[in-house]
């Protein structure tokens, strides 16, 4: 069931989920975001070999492909060798989307192993001094 809320992402807790990307194909995870804000991080690895990874904002919907906001440009991560981290801040609401790509490679269907974890910022009022 997608696209994933931010309230679904907290309630994943600290477990790891799975994908698995045929050779030629690619999966993404679409992240429906209403609160300005917030840090979506993740980390992910592959097995076997690299994978390809970008992140992209769609207003809506609604909004064509062409249109989308490229936030991580597409770049292939030896994942397979090394965990691979990173996050984006929440400037805008709307979807944001991970996507795993493996349309490069021709034979070799991938799992790729990934935790999401999202952060809301510390509102500081003051309320802590005496």
């Amino acid at each position: 069931r997608l696209p994933l809320t931010v309230e679904e992402i907290i309630n994943f807790g600290e477990s790891n989920r799975e994908l698995f990307i045929k050779s030629s194909t690619y999966s993404i995870i679409p992240i429906t975001v209403t609160e300005m804000g917030l840090t979506i991080s993740w980390i992910f690895s592959s097995d076997p070999k690299s994978i390809s990874f970008s992140v992209v904002y769609q207003e809506s919907e609604d909004t064509p492909l062409d249109q989308c906001k490229v936030l991580i440009p597409m770049t292939r991560c030896n994942s397979h060798k090394e965990t691979i981290r990173g996050q984006v801040k929440v400037r805008n609401p709307g979807i944001y989307t991970l996507i795993f790509d493996n349309t490069f490679s021709r034979f070799i269907s991938k799992r790729v192993f990934y935790h999401l974890a999202v952060e809301r910022p510390v509102i500081y009022d003051g309320s802590d001094f005496p």
